[in-house]
């Protein structure tokens, strides 16, 4: 099977109506890592934005709970990209991401930003880190499949274009990334979260490559110090001659999404029923039975 097999089959494909399978193989068999790493980045972007950031500092599962809100965050995301927006899991996670919104006073224009970065941030990632450039119709079917989860969740006035949802995507950005002080908790929440999962003897060493990997503006709003130029050329070096030594790797021949393994959450594996702050899980799964 050659490397780019599944690249032929992607481009043999409508993007807009086969967005679903498209994304199938785009985050489960072509960039499985680079897309659970883009997603990160796409989260801590969101967390640039102070609307956002004291809504999610308000309900401290941040301070209280921060490798279950990350688990579940990711699952959700992983179980709606793996099995499409229309499956019966997809539309489960769905339902439960919507009913947890519903709780809390979102607004549109945030709602819509934070859509944004699903479709941006790994497509982002990939052309600057992945083992290849990505194609017309990954680009244009991430939009189309998140433009599309998007209606599921009532988000209003999204884009109709790629073109038109990424220039909002940077305006947003350019307009509301500015420092505050629930940025930075949620910002140190998150990076606290990441060192965690290596040795502590570690962590010191690891925590300026944490800084490495975000640009100016994402460090300026959470009020980070600015790493060593040479550790930024490090980490993102690191990276590409990673993505070029994929190149040589067969095609996967099985996808590999985070739904597929034991989370530090959940080792023994996860229900979708369990997916959720825990004061909310019995109304959770009474609303959606």
């Amino acid at each position: 099977m050659s490397r780019y097999e599944n690249l032929r089959r992607i481009q043999q494909l409508d993007p807009l109506t086969d967005c679903c399978q498209i994304v199938h193989i785009f985050s489960g068999y072509e960039f499985p890592w680079d897309i659970t790493r883009s997603l990160e980045i796409a989260l801590f972007r969101t967390y640039c934005i102070p609307s956002i950031s004291a809504l999610l500092d308000k309900t401290a599962e941040f301070r209280h709970r921060p490798q279950k809100r990350y688990d579940d965050t990711s699952l959700i995301v992983a179980e709606i990209m793996k099995s499409g927006y229309d499956s019966d899991r997809g539309r489960e996670a769905i339902r439960r991401m919507n009913y947890m919104h519903g709780k809390f006073n979102i607004s549109n224009a945030d709602f819509l930003y934070v859509l944004s970065t699903l479709v941006y941030e790994p497509i982002r990632w990939c052309d600057r880190f992945g083992w290849r450039q990505t194609c017309e119709q990954e680009r244009l079917a991430n939009f189309y499949f998140w433009r599309e989860v998007g209606v599921r969740m009532q988000i209003q006035n999204i884009p109709e274009t790629y073109a038109e949802f990424e220039q909002y995507n940077l305006n947003y950005e350019r307009e509301h990334f500015h420092y505050s002080d629930t940025n930075r908790r949620l910002g140190e929440s998150s990076r606290d979260l990441f060192l965690s999962w290596f040795p502590s003897f570690l962590r010191p060493v690891l925590k300026p490559s944490v800084y490495a990997m975000l640009d100016e503006r994402m460090r300026d709003a959470f009020g980070f110090p600015h790493p060593p130029q040479f550790l930024t050329w490090i980490a993102t070096t690191s990276l590409k001659m990673r993505g070029q030594l994929l190149r040589l790797f067969p095609p996967r021949k099985q996808p590999s999404f985070l739904t597929d393994y034991p989370q530090r959450s959940y080792p023994n594996g996860y229900q979708l029923t369990d997916l959720g702050p825990p004061h909310m899980l019995d109304a959770l799964n009474q609303h959606q039975q």
